[in-house]
């Protein structure tokens, strides 16, 4: 923050203070819920007014083990990622390295020279919004994120390998419904925009410029267990017939890492309360990680959404922002903030209520439709006792 006087007000106030408080309420809500959709374990959190008034943790790290999961818990978060590179990104705007028109031309052009003229013209604003014309994850797209050759290559190097085979082909193309397509590689490029104007991995921005300012200190990219251990809720992905499967290390145990930008970071209920919690303030408490009016505006909705047959991890209607879904639930009032995220073996959402100053966290250790419902259970019981009664 440049202005002298907003900085010293962001100071005197953090991201959120005090402990949560033991709630009976929250326990006996996720039990049953967790219960209910046979989930392995689930988490929840709430922020309100900057204060942590509730967080839970129920259910194992390991499906038919006894190995009890904690609010210290790392989870992991999928797309929810997004709105932490948007926020670089906006960080590299204002330091006046990117311009939101910034095109992929322009940023990475020298390193990729046989572009395709439309893909080139891309902005980062599009790119963020999900209005590039860049598909979601096809078999093209996705032969490039789990090609062996990428073990070859450095990260960054990797990422433009994959947007040069995409973008030397292919000149957007844009669904029937409109302009929004949720695109991955669309993230995976501001990434590599991000890598080529700041000099630094994706990875280490994530570490200096979001996880250490906002003390999330279980923060991480990647799998979420130490290899080898059961030091985190590990992921389960379930088939059509109901079986439960854990992966919890290695290769299997997530995406690949060059896939970081879109969707790879872990962290704890609590910490990703954190997060959500210095988003719904939108820059009333420290850290500033950037202006007021320009968190405001990785906020406001670009375009609407019309998304059919929705995959897990993915907005499902109403309007997309920069990193964000805006979203009309039957217990609210009016659109408020949300995303889901998941790598197909975890999943996570949140809700931010940025007029209520209120921010809800949901997570658990496997994918599928279950885990959907019960979230949006879990989002609404605690969105209807926190905002709703007095």
């Amino acid at each position: 923050m440049r202005v002298f006087l907003v900085s010293l007000l962001l100071a005197a106030s953090p991201a959120f203070v005090g402990a949560a408080r033991s709630d009976e309420f929250v326990d006996s809500l996720l039990t049953r819920v967790r219960t209910q959709y046979a989930l392995p374990a689930l988490a929840a959190a709430v922020v309100k007014n900057g204060n942590l008034v509730a967080a839970g943790a129920v259910g194992s790290r390991l499906a038919g083990a006894d190995i009890p999961v904690t609010t210290d818990d790392r989870f992991h978060l999928g797309s929810d990622t997004k709105a932490m590179t948007a926020t670089l990104a906006a960080m590299m705007v204002e330091e006046g390295k990117l311009r939101w028109n910034s095109t992929i031309g322009e940023v990475l052009g020298p390193d990729l020279p046989n572009l395709k003229p439309g893909f080139a013209a891309i902005t980062l604003e599009q790119l963020l919004s999900h209005t590039s014309g860049i598909p979601s994850d096809n078999d093209e797209i996705t032969k490039l994120y789990f090609s062996p050759d990428a073990f070859d290559h450095p990260l960054k190097d990797w990422r433009l390998h994959m947007i040069q085979a995409w973008g030397s082909k292919h000149e957007p193309s844009f669904p029937s419904s409109g302009k929004f397509q949720y695109a991955n590689l669309g993230y995976i490029t501001v990434g590599a925009m991000i890598e080529k104007v700041s000099g630094e991995p994706w990875e280490r921005l994530m570490y200096e410029r979001i996880f250490a300012p906002l003390e999330l200190k279980t923060a991480g990219i990647g799998a979420q267990a130490t290899f080898g251990l059961y030091d985190a809720p590990v992921g389960h992905r379930i088939d059509d017939k109901g079986k439960i499967t854990p992966s919890p290390w290695g290769q299997p145990a997530d995406l690949p890492s060059s896939v970081g930008p879109a969707g790879l970071a872990h962290m704890s209920i609590k910490d990703f309360a954190t997060w959500a919690a210095w988003n719904a303030a939108e820059g009333k408490r420290s850290p500033a990680l950037v202006k007021p009016e320009t968190l405001k505006r990785l906020h406001t909705p670009v375009v609407k959404m019309e998304v059919k047959d929705p995959k897990p991890g993915t907005p499902k209607s109403g309007a997309y922002a920069l990193g964000w879904g805006l979203s009309k639930f039957d217990w609210t009032d009016k659109p408020i903030l949300t995303h889901n995220g998941s790598n197909g073996l975890n999943f996570a959402s949140v809700e931010v209520d940025v007029e209520n100053d209120l921010a809800i966290v949901v997570t658990s250790n496997i994918s599928g439709p279950n885990v959907d419902k019960a979230s949006l259970e879990v989002m609404k019981a605690l969105y209807e006792k926190y905002v709703r009664q007095p």
